[in-house]
């Protein structure tokens, strides 16, 4: 299987987040890249491969241009109003969306209005990794495009929270939309996204909740309880065109072992397969684990192994979109059990 990676995506350094009603460094760091990269290595039989160059013009494909444009050009206003020793962060955020009328000029004013959270700080380095990530999802794209059955992009940050126009849970351009999209865009009558993050990708879902062309399914902590709390609900099912093309499986928090995962998961794919997309991508979080350290599932190592091989059973061209996962000893090889099992679905 080839992995799409390249260096440019440790410029993404976030110092601090606030967490617990504390400044925490951040789980989200370089770090998490390097362990996978060094599992797969030391596993063999995975090939690396650098992303081409695609710009921001994908990203205007499901985010508006304003939030583009502000990611681009934040860090060098924040620099010019306060200088580079901390990073830029939201200090107060924007009301509901139809109480605004109008995009501060201030750069922290900004940064709460294209912010839902105090977790997507943006560092000197944070828009070029940002582009690169989602260029490991386009590369992926198009290798599968041309022929491979299955990809692995190797992203970060990740994306699965970022909305059209929001910032928040560690993501800035949503990479897995982004390729849903660019599937679409090269002819592909349907697509469908699983998001097997711990986390609900609240946007994702919001970028296709009114369209039929992309199918959303996720599984995820219950959000009456966790992070995102405000989307992620068994009834939210689409709007308008996209009504039932959107499918939430939140499960309990400290009891959701694999005995209670693998229903779940049995759901998403029987209802992906009967979407019968002509291309899957799999928002691969593995913060499902039972030693993630903001997490609550139960997931052991060997259930990720059963979760590549279900995947793979339904045999489906499939891009894999790295997203969460925060036990960083253990990360690389539950990331590597579930390519591992996908691949011997198919042998």
């Amino acid at each position: 299987m080839k992995v799409i990676y390249t260096e440019k995506q440790r410029l993404h350094h976030v110092r601090f987040e606030f967490l617990n009603g504390e400044a925490t460094p951040c789980f989200e760091k370089p770090e998490r890249a390097d362990m996978v990269l060094n599992a797969l290595n030391s596993h063999g039989g995975f090939t690396m491969v650098e992303p081409n160059s695609y710009g921001d013009a994908p990203m205007r494909w499901v985010h508006t241009d304003d939030y583009v444009d502000f990611l681009a050009s934040c860090w060098d206003q924040w620099v010019e109003a306060f200088g580079d020793v901390h990073d830029a962060s939201p200090y107060c955020f924007a009301p509901a969306r139809h109480l605004r009328n109008r995009i501060p000029k201030d750069i922290e004013g900004r940064l709460g209005y294209y912010s839902f959270d105090m977790t997507a700080a943006i560092t000197a380095g944070s828009w070029k990794a940002i582009v690169a990530a989602t260029e490991c999802a386009l590369t992926g794209v198009d290798l599968i495009k041309q022929g491979e059955h299955a990809v692995f992009a190797l992203c970060r940050p990740p994306g699965h929270h970022a909305a059209p126009d929001l910032m928040g849970g560690y993501c800035y351009a949503n990479n897995a939309a982004i390729a849903a999209e660019s599937f679409i865009r090269q002819g592909a009558k349907r697509v469908a996204v699983l998001d097997i993050d711990y986390h609900h990708g609240n946007g994702t879902q919001s970028i296709f909740y009114d369209r039929s062309d992309v199918l959303f399914a996720s599984i995820h902590g219950d959000p009456d309880y966790d992070y995102p709390h405000y989307l992620g609900f068994a009834d939210e099912e689409g709007e308008g065109e996209g009504l039932g093309f959107n499918l939430n499986l939140p499960l309990p928090l400290n009891t959701t072992d694999w005995s209670v995962y693998e229903p779940a998961l049995v759901t998403a794919l029987a209802r992906i397969a009967e979407y019968q997309p002509e291309a899957l991508i799999i928002s691969l979080g593995m913060d499902t684990f039972a030693d993630d350290p903001i997490s609550y599932f139960k997931l052991l190592r060997n259930d990720y192994t059963k979760i590549g091989w279900m995947i793979g059973l339904l045999n489906i061209p499939t891009l894999f979109v790295f997203e969460g996962g925060y036990a960083v000893d253990d990360l690389g090889h539950n990331t590597v059990a579930v390519l591992d099992g996908f691949n011997k679905a198919l042998a």
